[in-house]
């Protein structure tokens, strides 16, 4: 055989070929000749028929492009009919609060700010649920004992502490312990002769010393702290120890950490997390923070500087200053009531005359007019409703009658001031620094001032240490008259504000003194049953109407105030406190997202 490469190719070259130009020239006439030969046949030829059926081209497109966007509407009804718009989780939620924040321990809080991160740090055994009634929180069961003294009360199981450790009944009783200890210095009071004792792991035994049937009402304002990580503290040192400023809860959020933006304004932001193992389950949101403010015009300025999505804890004057088309505000009465507490045992107002005088005097419709539109009335000394049976009306306002009842006291008009012989019929109002107060003290001036009294008056801020309004205005009475808020919570026991035994450097700031009304108000903290309970009380707030050691101005409300992407349906609740406004905080989201139905 020959070598491979010896074989012959099977390639040939192509023949050369010559180019012609004329074969080129003759072949491009054909081609041209055959295309307008074409052009004539089918398009010159038929151009008016095109033009008479263009109209019928035009209605097939038209139609056609009706089915297509029918075809498209048809599709988006579809998509829509199983995508709709929901709340997103995992967002982030931003609330100014009034300051300021000294320690993040709850059983030291003292400001709105401190209460509020109590609130969503630790957990307490009761607490008040969204229709303002008492529920259960780590208790899952309370029992009375027979004579009505011990409650016994037995704790869920999967309660922790964000370390990981289990909250157990040995907690309970140190946190009392606590507030028991004179040198712990604690802002909670009233559990000394108390006893408190641990049964077993999940169970705790509160022994009271008489019948008290607001009792239970006192475990929603006992935060539980825990005892494995603060029982070689000395008790003296907790406030100031690093718990206070890294506490570990068992609440719906831990800590994460405290910004502090500027200490001149006491400016801060409490960074919070979700605790993905609270017992009652995760909340929705991801992250909580509270924005510290020194004042109400500061958390004016955040809302309409969008530094935060929602505030709390402004005046119903305040909120006039808020642009209603970013935010919307929702007023909610609490269990508070701001009321003209008069100075029983010094000056002109011993003389009960002259209290019932100025209590038919005054027009409490004018002044809840002045506080904003629909704030709720009070003329009891507890909550509208607290108490059944037959209470005692509102007076009715009647100056001419109030001044009849002056004149009969003595105090006769002269020059349009009322003087008894050479002594004026003077009065000192104090009040609290606070829009809403400024604005009734006016009021109250204005109206009183008709009557003929001549008013002084003093405005105090509680939070100026400089001032120092416990010392120097409410433990000496250095007033006439004080209009203040009064905290009555969710039981009408209003014992320590109108037993003659909380006078004298108490809550007592009327030093107001019955010996019908004493009574009336041991007997009704000694019993359980509510209709007994009923009777006491209605007794008491006959003697209390017929006394006027006050005027009911009106109920307090809770302007809070949030963005439109924020979803947490405050009208669904009913708040004892402020701070209650948290009691569903694990279903709050902010921002919305389209989620699919399942068909």
């Amino acid at each position: 055989m020959e070598p491979e490469e010896k074989k012959p190719s099977k390639w040939r070259r192509l023949p050369k070929k010559s180019f012609s130009s004329k074969d080129l020239a003759k072949r491009m006439r054909k081609v041209e000749g055959a295309t307008v030969k074409h052009a004539r046949r089918f398009v010159f030829k038929r151009w008016k028929n095109f033009r008479e059926s263009r109209r019928h081209i035009a209605l097939w497109v038209l139609a056609i492009g009706f089915l297509i966007g029918a075809s498209g509407v048809q599709v988006f009804w579809y998509q829509q009919s199983y995508r709709v718009l929901a709340n997103a989780n995992d967002g982030t939620y931003a609330e100014a609060v009034l300051g300021p924040v000294e320690t993040l321990n709850p059983i030291f809080a003292n400001s709105s700010a401190e209460e509020s991160a109590a609130m969503l740090l630790f957990s307490r055994l009761l607490s008040y649920d969204t229709t303002g009634n008492l529920n259960y929180d780590l208790a899952e069961k309370m029992t009375l004992s027979r004579d009505q003294k011990t409650y016994t009360i037995k704790m869920r199981p999967d309660a922790q502490w964000n370390d990981g450790v289990y909250v157990r009944a040995s907690d309970v009783v140190f946190t009392v312990d606590l507030l028991k200890n004179p040198s712990t210095h604690a802002t909670i009071t009233g559990w000394n002769g108390i006893d408190v004792k641990e049964v077993d792991d999940l169970t705790v035994a509160f022994t009271l010393p008489s019948v008290y049937a607001a009792f239970p009402h006192a475990l929603n304002y006992l935060p539980i702290l825990p005892e494995h990580l603060l029982r070689d503290i000395e008790p003296s040192a907790l406030q100031e120890s690093s718990f206070s400023s890294k506490p570990v809860g068992s609440g719906p959020f831990s800590l994460r950490f405290v910004q502090d933006l500027d200490e001149s304004s006491e400016r801060k932001i409490i960074h919070m997390a979700r605790n993905d193992d609270y017992y009652n389950g995760a909340a929705k949101l991801e992250r909580f923070q509270l924005h510290v403010y020194s004042d109400t015009e500061s958390i004016v300025r955040a809302l309409n500087t969008s530094e935060v999505n929602a505030a709390t804890d402004l005046t119903v004057a305040d909120t006039d200053d808020i642009s209603s088309e970013r935010y919307t505000t929702y007023r909610q009465p609490v269990n508070n009531g701001v009321y003209a507490l008069f100075n029983t045992t010094d000056g002109v107002l011993k003389d009960a005359k002259v209290r019932k005088a100025l209590q038919i005097g005054t027009d409490t419709e004018a002044i809840r007019a002045i506080v904003g539109e629909d704030t709720p009335s009070l003329h009891l000394p507890f909550i509208n409703g607290q108490v059944s049976g037959k209470l005692p009306k509102a007076p009715t306002y009647d100056p001419g009658k109030a001044g009849r009842l002056l004149d009969s006291a003595g105090w006769k008009i002269n020059g349009g001031v009322r003087k008894k012989g050479k002594t004026e019929l003077k009065l000192e109002i104090v009040t609290t620094n606070n829009r809403d107060f400024n604005q009734v003290l006016q009021e109250l001036q204005e109206q009183w001032n008709s009557l003929g009294v001549t008013m002084t008056t003093m405005v105090v801020d509680p939070t100026d240490p400089s001032q120092n309004v416990v010392q120097n205005i409410l433990r000496p009475r250095n007033y006439d008259v004080l209009l203040y808020q009064l905290t009555i919570g969710g039981d009408p026991d209003v014992y320590a504000y109108w037993h003659s035994s909380q006078a004298d450097g108490g809550f007592n700031f009327s030093n107001y003194s019955n010996s019908i009304s004493d009574t009336a108000l041991t007997s009704a903290r000694s019993v359980v049953q509510p209709s007994l309970r009923n009777a006491k009380y209605v007794t008491f707030a006959k003697q209390w109407m017929a006394d006027a050691p006050a005027i009911g101005l009106y109920q307090t409300t809770a302007q809070y105030v949030y963005g439109s992407s924020v979803n947490n349906n405050p009208e669904t609740r009913q708040l004892v406190n402020s701070v209650d406004r948290f009691t569903d905080i694990l279903y709050w989201t902010v921002g919305d997202r389209i989620v699919h139905q399942t068909p």
